[in-house]
């Protein structure tokens, strides 16, 4: 078990990180506003679909199941809402609002062991989402092979980053379920466990939704309905009156 010490460094350090990221959301939501009103970099329709999307991923992630004690929940699909947002938008844009989703998710459910498990486990795990970004590049694939492929490699690098995270947090003595001997010898081996009861089902469940909406020509039709509508120019010609 862990110690009591550490549990009660934990808590405080939760709770200090809870009112940082708190403020690390307000923070970028007025950069966002602030870039938005100069014209650089993000437009209102880019921080608008933003919205839209880390709300629908925010509200997935609630309806989920938990094989495995104390977190690792299967959502439904809840990462498919922004892995659309970066697959349109690119990688910067798509890690940027994966930052904020993992934010949120801290925040809804505040708990941390250090502040190095918190930065694996809530920054670069739902960072990866920016690797989305990329998929539009994949060569002449079909879309439905480069969403799908951008989906596996998110939820690679997040499964190393939660890989590491739980290597220390097991390393730490929180263990709740008897294993073998053998096993508990090795905390990695154990972490990578832990990690493969969700992670893998996780990721099945975002291919699966992606492929159909792909499939169903839905994904094109949500990334024509995010692209800006350009103004029809105004013609600059003069009219002459007839002679």
């Amino acid at each position: 078990m862990l110690s009591f010490s550490l549990l009660e460094v934990s808590k405080k350090t939760t709770n200090i990180v809870t009112w940082v990221s708190i403020g690390a959301i307000a923070l970028l939501v007025i950069i966002l506003a602030a870039t938005c009103i100069k014209g650089k970099k993000f437009s209102s329709n880019e921080i608008a679909y933003a919205g839209v999307c880390l709300a629908a991923s925010f509200a997935l992630s609630f309806i989920k199941f938990s094989p495995v004690q104390f977190g690792g929940s299967i959502t439904l699909a809840s990462f498919v809402p922004l892995l659309v947002y970066a697959y349109k938008f690119g990688p910067v844009k798509g890690t940027l609002a994966g930052v904020i989703l993992g934010l949120f998710n801290f925040i809804s459910g505040p708990y941390m062991l250090t502040p190095l498990t918190f930065i694996l486990d809530y920054i670069l795990a739902f960072a990866s989402i920016g690797i989305m970004g990329f998929a539009p590049k994949f060569g002449r694939l079909p879309s439905a092979a480069k969403v799908s492929i951008g989906t596996v490699l998110v939820f690679t690098a997040r499964f190393i980053f939660h890989l590491v995270s739980g290597f220390i947090y097991f390393a730490e003595g929180a263990i709740w379920v008897t294993l073998p001997e053998s096993v508990l010898a090795n905390m990695f081996l154990y972490s990578f466990v832990y990690q493969c009861v969700y992670l893998p089902a996780d990721c099945i469940l975002c291919v699966v939704v992606l492929i159909v909406l792909a499939k169903t020509n839905t994904l094109d039709k949500l990334l024509k309905l995010m692209q800006k509508k350009q103004k029809p120019a105004e013609s600059n010609e003069t009219t002459k009156p007839e002679a």
